[in-house]
C-alpha cells in the first residue's frame, strides 16, 4: 500500500517513521506542515492523487491544551476540520484521539461505548474530529490514547528527566491517575492495525498496561533515569493550579483493541524503561 503519514515529526509519526523500516512492503510518505498543510482540502486531494494513496494514519493535532482553551477555534481547525478533509479522500484512516474526550470522573477504565463529555477546548475539538470522520468515512480506526511520550519532541518524561537534573526539589500531582503509554507502542499497534488480514473499522482503545498517578510517574523515570538529588513530594492538583482542568481518572479500558487484533500490550513500566535507555545514550 501507499500510506500518508500526517504529522510526521511529532512524538507518533517520528515512531512510525522508525517501525516503517520494518515494513518495506509498503511506500511511506512522511508529511507535516512543510510538506503538507492538511487543513488545505486542495493540497490534500492532490497529495492523494499524486501519489496514489490508499491509507492515511493522522498523527497530527493540535495538542497543547491550555493554548487550545485561549484559541479553540484553530484547535478546531486541526483536530477536526483537518480531519474531516483527511477522511473526505476515499481512502482507508486511522486517527489517533484521546482521553480527553471523556469527564475524567469516572472510577473504572472507560470503554468506547462510554457516554463522552469533554471538559476542555482540546476534548471538544478532537471528540469533534471523531464524529465528523465518522460522518465522512464510516470505515475509520480511531485510536484513543493517554499520556504519550517518547524520545522524541516535548513531553512528561523528558521534562521530569530535564527537571530532576536541575532542581532538589519537585512537586507531582497525585490525585490523577492514567496510563502512561510509549509512543512506540501506540505506532506498533497502529502496524498491527495496518498488517491484519482484515479490516476492522471502529473506535478502540489504546494506552500502555497498568495504571499510576503522575507523581508515581515521576518516581519510576527518575529512578530509572539515575536522578538520585531530586526529592519529589506529591501534591494536589488544586496546588498546582492549572490553567486548564485534567482529568482525574483517564483510565482507558484496551479490551476490545487486544480481543479484535489478538494482541499483548506492554506494561507502562516496561515502555518507559525502553525509552528512558534510548534517552541515556
Amino acid at each position: 500500500m501507499n500510506i500518508l503519514i500526517t504529522g510526521a515529526n511529532g512524538q507518533l509519526g517520528n515512531e512510525m517513521r522508525v517501525l516503517s523500516a520494518l515494513h518495506p512492503k509498503h511506500t511511506h510518505f512522511f508529511t507535516d506542515i512543510a510538506e503538507l498543510d492538511i487543513c488545505d482540502k486542495v493540497a490534500v486531494s492532490a497529495f492523494v492523487e499524486a501519489n496514489a494513496i490508499d491509507l492515511i494514519v493522522n498523527c497530527a493535532a493540535y495538542t497543547n491544551v491550555d493554548k487550545a482553551e485561549e484559541d479553540e477555534a484553530t484547535a478546531m481547525k486541526i483536530n477536526a476540520d483537518a480531519v474531516a478533509i483527511l477522511g473526505s479522500q476515499g481512502t482507508k484512516v486511522i486517527h489517533v484521539s484521546t482521553d480527553y474526550v471523556f469527564s475524567g470522573d469516572e472510577h473504572l477504565p472507560c470503554k468506547e461505548s462510554d457516554p463522552v463529555a469533554p471538559r476542555t477546548a482540546y476534548g471538544r475539538t478532537k471528540y469533534e474530529g471523531e464524529k465528523r470522520l465518522l460522518a465522512v468515512c464510516p470505515e475509520a480506526v480511531i485510536l484513543r490514547t493517554a499520556w504519550l511520550y517518547s524520545e522524541y519532541g516535548n513531553n512528561f518524561v523528558k521534562t521530569m528527566i530535564r527537571l530532576g537534573k536541575e532542581k532538589e526539589k519537585l512537586g507531582v500531582v497525585f490525585d490523577q491517575i492514567g496510563t502512561p503509554t510509549y509512543a512506540a507502542d501506540l505506532a506498533a499497534a497502529i502496524f498491527t492495525v495496518i498488517e491484519c488480514p482484515m479490516w476492522h473499522p471502529g473506535i478502540y482503545h489504546f494506552t500502555n498496561e497498568g495504571v499510576c498517578s503522575w507523581f508515581d510517574f515521576t518516581i519510576a523515570i527518575h529512578e530509572l533515569a539515575g536522578i538520585k538529588n531530586c526529592q519529589v513530594s506529591p501534591i494536589l492538583s488544586e496546588e498546582y493550579q492549572y490553567k486548564t482542568p485534567r482529568p482525574h481518572y483517564s483510565v482507558l479500558d484496551k479490551s476490545k483493541f487486544k480481543k479484535t487484533f489478538g494482541v499483548s500490550i506492554p506494561y507502562w513500566m516496561d515502555g518507559l524503561r525502553r525509552c528512558v535507555k534510548l534517552l541515556n545514550r
